[in-house]
């Protein structure tokens, strides 16, 4: 095979890398000013959108706030999902977040005397999809309305603190960019409830503040904790000598940095802290200990091998190992069939491999990540309000945070005990004895990764969880957990459909694996009483991309993070491992943290799977080919996988015309099924990710990509277009706001209208990209990640970032361009199927079921319209509707009047037309005439029931 190279790859391979400029404060908060304009002038602002769910399995929570003298009541923070309000113990939560610009929560503090609340946006645990936020929120209202209160590039928000003796003075904790240099990092200050704000302290342009807790019985005690990190989209470096913990004896004015002779750790390896304050001078610190643990030179009570042991071994040494121990080691670790002792001997005594190769095998992109052996979680306590810190327990807490402490790094105190400590982690734990010994209070039905707790201090044992599932309640002390996940707040990466009718929805969390289910789900809780909820698990992990066998849908490809896919049988329930394996003695595969794969639309025994080069399976998975060379800009060192292809896409109109994306910026070619690549990056930005590659379906030269900057904080949007296979480029994405786009997509229909997903919302233009309209009915500003259309029923799905899934159907959207020139337009109206139900109920107790039909009109002009029910020239119904200029979506409940009853009853002595049990008269079967006026204006429709 043959690849063309672009300079742009050598370039980057000499160390040159275009550093993207963060998008600036100014520039998000006109692009947010933007986006509200372009909604209310939007001619598809009114299009419904369905949330389908899924709720069961939730989503990332960061903070919880509950009202102290009613715990019944409190308010749920989701990290991507925005904010939610309950009032009977999370039995039902209502989102009150929805109406502003963001759903990205960082921290959240209540007055609960004065009602209210403060958010600060942009979540706090700088993973792979923590959104940034456009400052401070504040309400007084319970959410109907907000309050902007500034701080707009401080971007995540560690911690609100609220004086309970003055609400008017607030300290915040400001984390700062996630992946640039910014100075709006640091603890900010307002005495006059946010109308003006003091940077009292500042650190670095890498050293935010993720932290903040005062003493309970006095304001100006604090502690504050600073964490210094670096995250690029190739590294990650979680402490640094920033970090570490400052006090406060003024109420945050000012702060002096905890002594370093203190015994709390200092330098380079000092990671994330989390604070709880018992009192002035009993203060626990948890922290994420990035300092390498010693080497233990005591012998390993098994007998096996380690990777480590093939490092420094001999070829004599090597062959000597017995048969027996090396296929123990070597099946153990997924080593391919093929290699088993004998043959892998053969091959070190050829020379062909050398015993090191061994462990080069295994040793992938994502080895310093998770083979890292950092101390990890340890627990320090002061008794002397900070002057000299001790490490509660002996050794290290293992298994609590693992290689990735930077998402946690959570504690609290018991507000009656300041011995009895709890830690959240991966699971949660806690001690009674002031952090000597911990015990976990993880349960069945309680996520593992926790990021928020809260503490009756008037009722023992009653605690309040948020976890990456959502939120859990127990009143044991985490004996049992009762979980109360009813709202919508799934953080999708992927979808995808099948064809059955009805068509089930498919698609992989974060955090929550893979989930299938029926694409007419409506939320309710009959599932309880039946036993099964509608949504089904079919993979663990941080779920990812699905792709479905079209001729049997039971036959389903998915998987989890970097790359581990398998190929499941649900009808058989089999799975078969499917990752495609580097030969022994090559540098291995890099996979991305959502590695692409894609089934061919001309052969679905065809399979694609991207690595850093592109494989092909013929037969489901079973064999792998690499079709490809390097298709990146060849990786870099750093602790997260990087050079690696993050999106595939073959033309359904010729068969071996593949396109591939990268995570560095890199667009490939080839019209041959592989034999020869092309570079076509030139044109495009540098060093991007490459969120989306789309061979169109209407052209067969038409190409489009989506460009990302999130991981350089550049919130531009870029789109481009090809009609020449990518040999030049059109930039497609002017008048999107500013916001990362994550996907594109065309309609199935109609060549002019495309969708896109952006960090911030849906999309769609009616003009090959000319121009764009903001969707919005129903459809919060949430990260949108996926989008897939199901051409039977002719559905949009949408996969989003924190509010689960939504479907709308494009019928309406599909005719705009041939009527956004008439003044007035009603389309059809699909025919009705009569009930004898509507206005009934079996029982008087229980609500009348009444219908609502949809009638879709197109004006020009906002405006009054008045829509007639006619039978003859007889009105049976008359509705007002106050239209927006663009697509209208009118619920009609094909009730009719007293009068028109009547009317109907007098043209015909066989209609026999009844009261129902709601008081209401209902249309019965026939043809009736739908006609809309709006000023001058007259149009009408049929509207038949049978």
């Amino acid at each position: 095979m043959r690849i063309t190279v672009s300079f742009a790859a050598i370039a980057f391979s000499l160390g040159v890398l275009a550093q993207q400029p963060a998008t600036t404060s100014n520039d998000v908060l006109a692009a947010l000013k933007q986006k509200e304009a372009m909604q209310n002038n939007s001619m598809v602002k009114n299009v419904p959108f369905e949330n389908i769910g899924p709720t069961i399995m939730s989503g990332r929570i960061v903070d919880v706030a509950v009202n102290p003298n009613n715990p019944n009541e409190f308010y749920a923070a989701y990290a991507s999902g925005g904010l939610w309000h309950t009032t009977n113990n999370g039995t039902t939560f209502t989102p009150i977040l929805d109406n502003t610009n963001t759903q990205n929560v960082g921290d959240i503090a209540v007055d609960w005397k004065n009602r209210t609340i403060w958010v600060g946006t942009g979540e706090n645990n700088s993973s792979r999809s923590s959104y940034a936020g456009m400052g401070i929120l504040k309400s007084s209202d319970n959410g109907k309305s907000w309050t902007y209160m500034g701080l707009p590039d401080t971007q995540h928000i560690g911690r609100i603190l609220i004086n309970p003796n003055n609400p008017n003075e607030v300290v915040v904790g400001a984390v700062g960019h996630l992946y640039s240099q910014n100075d709006a990092r640091g603890v900010y200050k307002t005495t006059d409830g946010g109308a003006t704000w003091k940077k009292t302290l500042f650190i670095n342009n890498n050293s935010g503040i993720i932290d903040v807790a005062f003493a309970p019985e006095n304001f100006d005690v604090m502690y504050a904790a600073a964490w210094d990190k670096d995250r690029k989209a190739w590294n990650f470096n979680g402490s640094g000598t920033g970090s570490g913990i400052y006090k406060s004896t003024n109420g945050g004015d000012s702060w002096q940095k905890i002594a370093d002779d203190s015994g709390f750790p200092i330098g380079e390896g000092v990671g994330r802290i989390g604070l709880a304050v018992y009192d002035a001078n009993t203060v626990y610190a948890i922290h994420d200990s990035q300092f390498r643990r010693p080497k233990e030179d005591k012998k390993r009570d098994d007998k096996g091998l380690t990777k480590e042991d093939f490092k420094s071994m001999s070829k004599n040494d090597f062959l000597a190992l017995s048969d027996k121990k090396l296929n123990t080691f070597l099946k153990r670790n997924g080593f391919q069939e093929k290699y088993r002792a004998e043959n892998v001997k053969q091959l070190v005594r050829a020379n062909e491999v050398k015993p090191e190769d061994i462990a080069k095998y295994l040793e992938d992109a994502n080895s310093l990540l998770f083979d890292t052996p950092v101390k990890g979680a340890e627990v320090y306590r002061t008794d002397d309000g900070g002057k000299t810190w001790k490490k509660t327990h002996e050794g290290q807490i293992d298994d609590l945070f693992f290689s990735y402490g930077y998402y946690f790094a959570q504690i609290r105190v018991h507000p009656n005990n300041k011995n009895k400590i709890y830690t959240a982690g991966v699971p949660i734990i806690k001690s009674n004895d002031g952090g000597k010994t911990f015990t976990s209070i993880n349960r069945e039905n309680v996520h593992a990764d926790h990021h928020a707790l809260w503490i009756n201090p008037n009722l023992e044992g009653h605690l309040i969880n948020g976890n990456d599932g959502g939120i859990n309640i127990s009143y044991d002390d985490g004996e049992t957990w009762i979980k109360c996940n009813s709202p919508s707040v799934g953080q999708f990466y992927a979808v995808n459909v099948d064809y059955n009718e009805p068509y089930n929805v498919y698609g992989g969390l974060q955090d929550n694996g893979v989930w299938v289910g029926p694409s007419n789900h409506k939320e309710d809780k009959s599932w309880h009483q039946e036993g099964k909820y509608a949504y089904e698990s079919i993979m663990g992990g941080d779920g990812m991309q699905v792709m479905i066998d079209n001729r049997n849908t039971d036959i389903v490809y998915t998987g989890f993070q970097f790359g581990n896919y398998y190929r499941i049988n649900r009808e058989t329930g089999e799975r078969k491992y499917i990752q495609p394996k580097h030969e022994l003695g090559e540098s291995p595969y890099r996979f991305n943290w959502q590695t692409p794969i894609l089934l061919s639309e001309h052969n679905q025994d065809i399979l694609y799977y991207g690595g850093n080069k592109l494989m092909r399976s013929m037969n489901k998975g079973d064999d792998w080919t690499a079709i490809s060379d390097d298709l990146t800009n060849g990786g870099k060192k750093g602790n997260v996988a990087y050079g690696t292809i993050t999106t595939i896409a073959e033309s359904p109109k010729q068969f071996g015309l593949l396109y591939t994306g990268s995570d560095d910026g890199l667009v490939h070619v080839t019209k041959n099924g592989g034999a020869t690549w092309t570079n076509i990056s030139s044109g495009l930005p540098k060093d991007l990710w490459v969120s989306r590659v789309v061979a169109s379906a209407h052209k067969k030269g038409r190409v489009y990509v989506t460009l990302n900057g999130y991981r350089w904080d550049d919130f531009t949007p870029y789109i481009y277009v090809s009609d020449n296979y990518g040999a030049t480029w059109k930039s497609i994405s002017n008048g999107i706001p500013a916001s990362p786009v994550n996907v594109i997509r065309e309609d199935v229909t109609n060549e002019a209208i495309l969708y896109t997903g952006t960090d911030n919302g849906l999309y769609v233009s009616l003009d090959q990209g000319n121009s764009w309209e903001a969707f919005s009915g129903g459809l919060p500003s949430v990260a949108v990640h996926d989008l897939v259309i199901q051409t039977k029923a002719n559905d949009l799905v949408v996969g989003t970032h924190g509010r689960s899934i939504y479907k709308t159907n494009l019928t309406a959207v599909q005719q705009l361009n041939t009527i956004k020139d008439k003044s007035f337009y009603a389309f059809n109206i699909p025919t009705v199927k009569f009930s004898g139900y509507w206005g009934n109920s079996w029982s008087k107790w229980l609500q009348p079921y009444e219908p609502e039909h949809t009638l879709k009109l197109y004006t020009k002009s906002s405006g009054n319209i008045k829509i007639k029910v006619m039978k003859g020239k007889s009105v049976l119904q008359e509705i007002q509707h106050k239209a927006d200029n663009g697509l209208n979506f009118i619920t009609y409940d094909m009730t009719i009047t007293e009068k028109g009853r009547k009317a109907l009853i007098k043209e015909s002595d066989d209609v026999v037309i009844a009261k129902k049990t709601n008081g209401k008269y209902y249309l019965p079967k026939g043809d009736y005439t739908i006609v809309f006026e709006q000023g001058n204006n007259t149009t009408k429709q049929t509207l038949k029931v049978e």
